[in-house]
């Protein structure tokens, strides 16, 4: 049976990889555990982080209240706690928003060129 070449084979990040992922110091991610009850990574030998796609789904959502839509923690802790499903359908159209506007840049850079 043929590997999907899509398909990430990764089960677990490391909280260096998670960090470079978002742009954010390793630091940031800790102290969002303490502050997010569902975001809990599993702890290996030593007390080594390591996250999985679930995890890096909730770091997404708070990333997107915290950072992009500037929500302070414990509003953005209400929100994940009370609708969890619009937050995580906002921080999708977010995502897609951000991925247009920079492939749209992209384009534009491409027939300035072209002028």
């Amino acid at each position: 049976m043929p590997l999907k070449k899509d398909q990430n084979l990764k089960t677990y990040y490391s909280i260096k990889e998670v960090a470079e992922m978002f742009g954010v110091k390793e630091s940031l991610l800790r102290y969002w555990e303490t502050e997010f009850p569902h975001l809990k990574p599993k702890t290996g030998g030593n007390n080594v982080r390591q996250y999985t796609e679930k995890d890096i789904e909730q770091i997404k959502l708070i990333y997107n209240l915290v950072k992009v839509r500037g929500f302070k923690l414990a509003a953005a802790r209400k929100v994940l706690n009370a609708n969890r499903d619009g937050a995580d359908k906002s921080a999708k159209v977010m995502e897609n928003l951000i991925s247009v506007r920079d492939q749209l840049v992209s384009l534009k850079k491409q027939l300035d060129m072209i002028v």
